[in-house]
């Protein structure tokens, strides 16, 4: 799949662009992560060398009554200002308006020059958005000529400005930006095109969550490495004591069909031979080491011990793809960071011997970005709940639009 994005010329062309600004602000509206605007800037940058301009729609935050100052994305103009022009020689001024669909929005589109970047206010202050109302996308899709969808974090709703607009252009005038060409791109490496052996890091808290992708996996993978909270539903399921660890009572037959269909697949099921264990759900709790199919009670299982990390980080050097969605612990906590850190350290050891490793969903990001390991794997995904749904083989609204 050869960059389409990188061969279109945008010369003389007004670029309506979906991106997702939706980044956490603190209380004087200063960015505390300006991740999602930075991964973008490649794409609105080449439009703009190019000869064309852009005009930016994007959602922000949960506004329930229209218009509120708070969700407002007046307050990300002079961050994007700032990004656009950081080591350039000219500058990019940024035209904001305080509508999407309004008067002043199509305005300043029909007067945007070639060079120029118009920011519109949050789509989300119109119900119609998150409906898919097809005459408000008709609306929008008419502030540009072209359209190009650089929201990966949002191709899993059927929105108006995410899947809805796109039939209001020909399939000429639409496109995937850079950074969600690249998200297909990894996901697609990962899901149709794997070397093997494959392995899936599989954690997070409940089994229920991940149900679907480790079962699309187990037709796919050679290994499955799960940890996290949800570990110990498998640990019980199969006849272990987990003494006060969490457990989803009601998803243990779930995981024991799992554990046998991977059984028929021959697929290898990893689970924590042994785990770090503490007296309470705290950062100063009592901690030892124990097998973790026999955690007395009182106690509870809050990350995997040392020999599950070194399983794991063998199963894991000895792959040649790579998928790693949520953490083996809860690492927000010093004392139960090893095994999501090891995991980490393990994932960019094999990428340097020439694994491709896709990182995805908000913890395991968080986690690779804590230890500075983000630029020691291969590609990691800003798209939280669109990757789950993507590797549970759903079709996405916001790629099957443009497709």
């Amino acid at each position: 799949m050869s960059s389409k994005f990188s061969n279109y010329n945008f010369k003389g062309l007004k670029a309506l662009v979906r991106v997702d600004f939706n980044v956490p602000l603190d209380a004087e509206f200063n960015i505390t992560d300006d991740t999602r605007m930075s991964a973008t800037i490649p794409t609105i940058k080449k439009i703009l060398t190019d000869g064309g301009s852009v005009i930016l729609m994007s959602h922000f935050g949960r506004p329930k009554e229209g218009p509120t100052d708070k969700y407002s994305l007046k307050h990300l103009v002079k961050h994007l200002e700032f990004l656009l022009n950081e080591n350039e020689q000219s500058s990019t001024p940024v035209f904001f308006a305080n509508d999407c669909i309004g008067e002043q929005a199509f305005h300043f589109a029909n007067a945007l020059k070639a060079g120029e970047v118009l920011l519109l206010e949050n789509l989300r202050f119109y119900k119609e958005e998150e409906k898919g109302d097809e005459s408000f996308a008709e609306k929008l899709s008419k502030l540009g000529e072209v359209y190009v969808n650089d929201a990966f974090g949002t191709a899993h709703r059927a929105h108006a400005s995410t899947a809805v607009i796109a039939k209001y252009f020909t399939a000429d005038k639409k496109i995937f930006g850079l950074l969600m060409e690249g998200e297909v791109i990894s996901a697609e490496k990962v899901l149709h095109h794997s070397e093997k052996p494959f392995v899936a890091i599989i954690g997070g808290a409940k089994v229920s969550d991940k149900i679907l992708i480790i079962e699309n996996l187990l037709e796919r993978a050679t290994d499955i490495i799960i940890g996290g909270g949800m570990a110990y539903t498998f640990l019980k399921a199969s006849g272990g004591q987990i003494g006060n660890s969490l457990c989803e009572d009601d998803r243990m037959q779930t995981a024991l069909d799992i554990l046998e269909k991977a059984k028929q697949k021959n697929v290898q099921i990893h689970l924590p031979q042994d785990s770090i264990i503490a007296d309470k759900f705290a950062a100063d709790a009592a901690t030892q080491v124990m097998e973790s199919n026999s955690i007395p009670s009182g106690w509870m299982g809050l990350d995997i011990g040392p020999k599950a990390v070194e399983v794991f980080s063998d199963v894991i050097q000895r792959s040649k793809t790579i998928l790693w969605n949520g953490p083996m612990g809860v690492f927000e906590m010093e004392k139960f960071q090893n095994g999501t850190k090891s995991v980490a350290l393990a994932v960019a050891a094999a990428t340097a011997k020439g694994a491709f490793s896709l990182v995805g969903g908000g913890d395991s990001v968080a986690a690779v970005n804590q230890f500075k390991l983000a630029d020691r794997v291969s590609y990691v995904s800003t798209g939280g709940g669109a990757m789950l749904e993507y590797f549970e083989g759903k079709v996405l609204p916001g790629i099957a639009a443009i497709k």
